[in-house]
């Protein structure tokens, strides 16, 4: 099949600028709302939750983490609270969370991230995990 030039079916390049608008780099930004960058930093902490500190999710377990999120002039600071599992090295563990949790929220949202306040809300032992309703 042959196409004109000018028709539909042919690449013409990169599009024409629109009549009278500024240039797409002088015409607004993008927002944000917090509670968007509280949800993607909520799970971003639920990955690294299971990955660092081996938390599989699953009844009596832990509970999913909460986040909060206060986004001023292009960066972030998080609040997170979660569980985490008894014994554990709750510092490095703690630490290594923030770590990837900064990195996916800037690497999502472009934002830069200030500060990751994570509150742990409880230990979880293991007999606590394998707990499930009784029969």
């Amino acid at each position: 099949m042959k196409t004109r030039p000018g028709s539909p079916g042919e690449a013409s390049g990169p599009p024409a600028p629109a009549a009278g608008l500024p240039p797409p780099a002088e015409r607004g930004a993008t927002v944000i709302p917090d509670r968007v960058v509280a949800r993607i930093a909520a799970q971003a902490a639920r990955t690294a939750q299971s990955r660092r500190a081996v938390v599989p999710p699953g009844r009596g377990g832990p509970t999913a983490p909460s986040a909060s999120a206060a986004v001023r002039t292009g960066s972030v600071r998080l609040r997170v609270a979660m569980d985490l599992p008894y014994p554990t090295d709750i510092a490095r563990v703690c630490e290594r969370i923030q770590q990837d949790v900064a990195e996916r929220v800037a690497q999502l949202t472009g934002l830069r991230v200030r500060e990751v306040i994570l509150t742990v809300r409880r230990l979880v032992t293991a007999a606590e995990t394998g707990r499930g309703r009784v029969r």
